[in-house]
């Protein structure tokens, strides 16, 4: 109960810190999103040091692109800070769909090779949560109809972002990727499937299908 209390006080305090900078945007947007990226890059250099130069280049770029498509979301894109918010809450929910559902439900492990706490529930979790959300902040916000079936693709893609992220661990024999966030290990723990869903929305909204 501890450790669970910890994990939810300490998301909790991101999530406010999150919406706060998302709302206000601007330089304190960029300012949080430049302190993460410049984390994650740390975090993940330490997990691959030795693996070669290749894999520094591509934690740059794992860092730097979710980097500039959350900016660029907030500050260029359609509806700027609904549809930045709506990438948020697809992500969190993701998360908390994933999480309750793996422990409620368990059931059939859904890469135990790689992360054996994920189960099959877990992912069906993380979509249906991440759907109705994410459709329920698109209904009331008017948005275009295609976010509504995005929503529990980008979460499959989000829960494919923090397999990646475990199997990096997993090679490098860590648990956490940091220590940073009591309850949530660190930075690059916390933002795996961020990386992916940020990504994904630019792709759409750069793609023309709106």
């Amino acid at each position: 109960m501890t450790e669970l209390l910890t994990r939810i006080v300490s998301g909790l305090v991101m999530i406010a810190i999150a919406l706060a900078a998302a709302v206000i945007g601007g330089t304190w947007f960029a300012v949080l999103v430049a302190a993460a990226a410049t984390m994650m890059y740390y975090e993940w250099s330490r997990i691959v040091r030795g693996w070669g130069f290749h894999w520094m280049v591509a934690g740059f770029g794992y860092a730097l692109i979710p980097a500039l498509a959350l900016l660029w979301i907030r500050e260029r894109g359609a509806h700027k800070l609904e549809m930045l918010l709506w990438v948020f809450i697809v992500t969190w929910s993701t998360d908390i769909g994933a999480y309750f559902a793996g422990r409620t439900i368990g059931g059939p492990k859904l890469a135990p090779s790689i992360s054996p706490n994920k189960t099959w529930a877990g992912l069906i979790g993380a979509m249906i949560a991440a759907g109705a959300l994410g459709a329920a902040w698109i209904l009331y916000f008017d948005l275009p109809d295609l976010w509504l079936y995005l929503a529990p693709l980008f979460a499959v893609g989000a829960q494919m972002g923090d397999l990646f992220e475990s199997g990096l661990k997993r090679r490098a024999g860590v648990k956490d990727s940091g220590s940073i966030l009591p309850g949530h290990g660190g930075v690059l723990d916390r933002l795996d499937g961020l990386v992916v869903v940020a990504t994904l929305t630019v792709m759409v909204q750069l793609s023309g299908w709106l």
